[in-house]
């Protein structure tokens, strides 16, 4: 039982002294073993342009020489162009990127 303490307690505070971004890169490691089913709604002004369902995971751009990050965000997910939330025939998964500048957009999980 002890033991069991110990390490827990020393599992917390070796978290505990973790950057934000490496708690978050934990996190996003544990999300994506465990799987999401997220959705990405794209908007012009206040219209609805492209949803992109069955989206195991956004991840952020990062530099391959220096390491920083850079202002888009990619992904994989069903282009989902009648806009109803289910594949249906002709609607393939895509790569897609985006702006985190210039581009409205909700993303979400839809259980």
């Amino acid at each position: 039982m002890k033991l069991k303490l110990s390490l827990l307690i020393t599992t917390l505070l070796l978290l505990g002294g973790c950057t934000q971004e490496t708690q978050n890169k934990l996190s996003r490691s544990i999300q994506n073993w465990t799987g999401t089913n997220g959705v990405l709604d794209v908007y012009a002004g206040d219209k609805l342009v492209k949803r992109f369902i069955d989206i195991d995971k956004l991840s952020t751009a990062i530099g391959t020489d220096d390491g920083a990050t850079r202002p888009y965000r990619y992904g994989y997910g069903i282009d989902d162009k009648n806009f109803n939330g289910k594949k249906d025939d002709g609607e393939k998964r895509v790569y897609f990127e985006f702006s985190d500048y210039s581009t409205s957009y909700i993303f979400y999980e839809d259980k």
